[in-house]
């Protein structure tokens, strides 16, 4: 069969969906196959061949020519002489013969389960297509629209035909309307007979790294990297970060002019605020500037226990430990070690030098 119109719609579908054109043809392959063996009583000796230079499709039917079919044998790969002597006049037994059959020669409802197939197998094939690229992008963050919300989770629109319904508790409070576009963080993907299910956040911790690597080139180049970071999601974060440059800062290159990288940043996640601190492999500092924007007047550091107990003035105690401790957990979590916070009176009280 010569279908320079196949040829042409094979193109057209590999450019539009995203197919590879191999994927394609062996779908197709799989429907002629199976309307072959519908109208040739189930046998199992055809395969499709493509000759895309002369826009051309055949089915070839092999038998082997033997004195006697043996009914063991997988159905239809076998012919008597006295059969293959009317393909081929002098055929004998031990021969290959190979048989075109012609595509339109098959019945209606041969042709039919052709076309069902060929529309299923493009469906299957786009999933996997699918299930690929999301599989690719687990632990990046992309770009999703909300499209519906209700009571307990709201559904995202990822592209590629692709929608996940994610727990309102995963996204931030302003992420609630219809038409938002947002940033989310993939962290696992799974395979479904309805293709792929994507589970997304906008709560992730890594959300911040990914968007700070957006808008950061040092960080994206790893000029400059995220040592520790932690978040309370929608309210506040804190990232510790170190240069592998000596002449790069990596707190102002993070900050940016007048604050515009990092604030680039909040702007995506709705206001969250941003600490970032610089990573020092001395301990003092580190836990010192963890604590911002606290000052200490004297970090005591018990390197067996990796733990320090952190002096600051009396009035500083309040936004070294901040509101319910966030301030000090968040310190804790983002730079490993453990932290006791202590007012000058309570130092005094204790006997700790300052």
């Amino acid at each position: 069969m010569i279908s320079k119109e196949f040829f042409k719609a094979l193109e057209q579908i590999e450019a539009e969906r995203g197919i590879a054109k191999e994927k394609i043809l062996d779908v197709f392959s799989k429907g002629l196959l199976n309307a072959y063996k519908k109208d040739y009583d189930g046998q199992q000796n055809a395969k499709v061949v493509f000759n895309e230079e002369k826009y051309e499709i055949q089915i070839i039917a092999t038998y082997n020519v033997v004195e006697e079919v043996d009914l063991e044998v997988e159905k239809g790969t076998q012919i008597t002489v006295e059969e293959a002597s009317l393909m081929k006049r002098n055929a004998k037994v031990g021969d290959v013969i190979e048989q075109k059959i012609t595509p339109k020669d098959f019945g209606r409802i041969a042709a039919s389960s052709a076309k069902q197939i060929l529309t299923q197998g493009l469906k299957q094939l786009e999933r996997d297509r699918n299930f690929e690229i999301f599989t690719e992008k687990t632990g990046e963050m992309i770009i999703a629209e909300v499209v519906s919300v209700n009571e307990d989770f709201v559904t995202l629109a990822l592209g590629y035909d692709t929608e996940t319904s994610i727990p309102i508790k995963d996204l931030l409070s302003s992420d609630m309307t219809v038409g938002t576009r947002v940033r989310v963080y993939i962290t696992k993907v799974e395979q479904t007979t309805k293709g792929p299910k994507v589970y997304v956040s906008r709560t992730d911790r890594n959300l911040v790294k990914r968007l700070m690597e957006n808008a950061i080139p040092e960080l994206a180049d790893g000029t400059i990297e995220i040592v520790g970071l932690a978040r309370d999601p929608g309210d506040r974060c804190k990232v510790c970060v170190a240069s592998n440059n000596p002449k790069v800062d990596p707190v102002g290159a993070c900050l940016g002019k007048k604050g515009s990288r990092i604030n680039e940043v909040i702007t995506q996640l709705n206001g969250e605020k941003i600490d970032v601190y610089k990573h020092s492999t001395v301990a003092e500092e580190l836990v010192a500037a963890a604590i911002t924007p606290a000052k200490a007047l004297k970090v005591i550091i018990n390197v067996k226990e990796h733990s320090a107990i952190v002096i600051v003035a009396d009035d500083q105690l309040s936004l070294a430990i901040g509101k319910k401790g966030q301030n000090a957990r968040l310190a804790v979590q983002s730079s490993g070690w453990k932290i006791d916070i202590k007012s000058v009176a309570d130092a005094t009280i204790q006997g700790l030098s300052f």
